[in-house]
């Protein structure tokens, strides 16, 4: 099982590494289309749909609607304008689904009584964390793509790296020091001490990452103490992605999403927590900082 789980993650590094500074605009777009699709297909179990047909129609009707969007816009793809009057209000509505979904984890189980028996909220709360999530990637991986065809790419794992780097924070944290628990009716695993550790981690990533690379590495210079500030707040927005995606199977009685990714569970077990950080680090880093 160890192995197993070692290699697909190698993988997946490598993978995603090749995607991120090999693919062009468009063909970018079709891969995470496709990543999109996969993880629609998924959902479709908290939405109810748990039978092979059923999941299928999803997917199918996802890949319709993300070609006809893609093709439409293909001009604007190849242009690298991904952040349109069109685009940006989806990004800014990512940062208030998360606001939603922390209410909704906060108060769970009493929230659900609201949403579990709707399959169209459902499918809208699948919207808001996926689609959101897509154009956050893309706006951030070609930020800047005319003048620095790498530019965006820095910026991209610049979030990945947080948040993962976070998150081993956190387990280690919460390994040593755990003991209140942080969500107890919707992830049990997780510890306040092991939240706070993942926080302080991402501090001092953020502080480390400004003073050891060159000033323009995200094409501009940013405040110091903004950009940690938004750094650990978007690390605190990626637990929230874990906690939700965690009450949507805990609701729909599954352990893992799928099995897609040998010894990982499914794309949702892996991207959970991007989906939350990914929108709300692009919408801070092109609107605020």
């Amino acid at each position: 099982m160890l192995k197993e789980r070692v290699l697909s993650a190698i993988v997946m590094i490598i993978a995603v590494l090749a995607a991120i500074f090999w693919l062009s605009p468009l063909p970018l777009t079709l891969a995470l289309a496709a990543i999109i699709v996969a993880a629609m297909w998924e959902w479709a179990q908290f939405a109810g749909f748990k039978r092979p047909v059923p999941r299928a129609i999803v997917a199918m009707v996802t890949i319709c609607l993300l070609l006809f969007i893609i093709f439409a816009n293909t001009n604007y793809i190849r242009a690298t304008r991904f952040l349109t009057d069109e685009t940006t209000p989806i990004l800014f509505l990512g940062c208030v689904w998360w606001l939603i979904a922390f209410i909704l984890v906060i108060t769970y189980p009493n929230s659900a009584k609201i949403w579990e028996k709707s399959v169209a909220a459902k499918f809208l709360f699948g919207f808001a964390t996926l689609i959101p999530f897509l154009i956050g990637v893309l706006a951030l991986r070609f930020y800047n793509y005319s003048i620095h065809p790498y530019q965006g790419t820095y910026v991209f794992l610049y979030v990945c790296l947080l948040v993962w780097g976070a998150d081993s924070g956190a387990y280690f944290a919460g390994r040593a020091f755990g003991k209140r628990k942080l969500a107890p009716k919707v992830s049990p695993g997780k510890s306040w001490e092991g939240v706070i550790g993942g926080l302080i981690t991402s501090g001092i990533i953020a502080f480390a990452f400004l003073q050891l690379t060159p000033n323009n590495v995200f094409g501009r210079e940013l405040a110091t103490v903004p950009f940690i500030l938004v750094s650990i707040a978007t690390v605190a927005i990626s637990v929230l992605g874990d906690l939700t995606e965690s009450m949507f199977k805990r609701q729909a009685g599954i352990k893992d999403s799928s099995q897609l990714i040998p010894g990982h569970g499914g794309i949702l077990d892996r991207i959970d927590s991007l989906t939350a950080a990914i929108p709300f680090f692009a919408t801070f880093f092109f609107f605020v900082l």
